[in-house]
């Protein structure tokens, strides 16, 4: 069963061994997702990146390699935070603990904001949309788990069952076509992906 990290009543980093699983299904899933990622990071063209939500460090690996921009990482768990500066190291990354939801925005805003895995925890989504807004990127990458297929997955390997396959911690879920709705507020998708099961955009805000 995944081990859930829980700090000051909040499901931090990442649950489960979803990064490490051995099981070819996860792998191929995982997998996706980190192509995707790269991939749309890449599109961007970025010189500097600010991501919010870094966990473990595991994305910030993804965007070092992508690109060659100067990566600035937060987390709200002081925890993940140790744990990413000893997963990665280069000269091209900081870190600092930060909540999205008083985030200062950086003096120049930075030319990407990743924000993947985040957005679904939030009681209030919309302050931590407007949060993100507020840091005046140039780009955005944000991703979050694809509804109902979420669930579904979970449920069908015997995941999360008293729950219906709803992971710990996800207090909001949408499905594709909701999510770009949600987001539309703020942001003009730039690149849609869809790698199973999350949805993916690479936008920027509205008017630019």
């Amino acid at each position: 069963m995944s081990k859930i990290r829980i700090e000051d009543g909040l499901v931090v980093g990442t649950s489960g061994d979803k990064y490490t699983s051995k099981n070819p299904i996860a792998q191929w899933m995982v997998g996706n997702f980190d192509r995707t990622v790269s991939e749309l990071a890449a599109k961007a063209q970025p010189s500097t990146i600010f991501e919010v939500g870094c966990g473990e460090g595991h994305i910030v690996q993804l965007l070092l390699e992508a690109t060659q921009a100067t990566i600035h990482a937060t987390d709200i768990s002081a925890s993940c935070v140790a744990e990413a500066r000893a997963n990665v190291r280069s000269e091209r990354v900081s870190f600092s603990v930060e909540n999205l939801l008083t985030v200062s925005p950086p003096e120049t805003p930075a030319d990407l904001v990743v924000c993947c895995e985040v957005l679904e925890h939030l009681d209030d989504p919309q302050k931590g949309l407007d949060a993100l807004a507020a840091l005046g990127a140039r780009h955005y990458l944000l991703s979050v788990p694809r509804e109902p297929l979420w669930r579904i997955l979970n449920f069908s390997r015997g995941a999360y069952v008293r729950d219906w396959g709803n992971s710990p911690g996800h207090l909001q879920h949408w499905s594709k076509g909701g999510f770009l709705k949600f987001i539309g507020r703020h942001f003009t998708p730039v690149a849609v992906r869809s790698p199973i099961p999350w949805t993916m955009v690479l936008c920027r805000p509205n008017g630019r």
